[in-house]
């Protein structure tokens, strides 16, 4: 699969946002959504993936993890990642799939998940 904005191939999607999932899980991470956003049309990626971390500090971890696991198992490195020196709300951009890894607060602000609300979503389990 060819990424966007990219001449360069990845895995397929599938494993990359398992891999990512399974990132945030590590670290505890809660409410984890995946949206799909493929079906329309003005969106800036084919997939969200959206979590929360209890403090910066987790926010931060969460975002290493990712960063560490994605890069190491799948050899794939982010076009871009912001926020990370307030993580408050880091960014983490892998072409087809951006991850958004939020502060409870910061997050319920935004609220991402109404402004695309059109799309499909799945919600993970909180682990313990």
């Amino acid at each position: 699969m060819k990424v966007k904005g990219s001449g360069i191939k990845v895995q397929e999607d599938v494993v990359l946002n398992s891999l990512i999932i399974d990132s945030i899980q590590d670290i505890k991470g809660k409410n984890i959504v995946k949206i799909d956003l493929r079906r329309l049309g003005e969106a800036p990626a084919d997939f969200f993936i959206i979590c929360e971390g209890d403090s910066t500090t987790q926010v931060r971890a969460i975002s290493d993890n990712i960063f560490k696991r994605v890069s190491e198992e799948l050899m794939v490195k982010p076009q871009h990642r912001e926020g990370v020196d307030t993580s408050k709300w880091v960014l983490v951009d892998y072409f087809n799939t951006i991850v958004h890894i939020f502060y409870p607060e910061t997050r319920e602000f935004y609220d991402l998940e109404d402004l695309w609300s059109d799309a499909d979503f799945t919600n993970y389990e909180n682990l313990d």
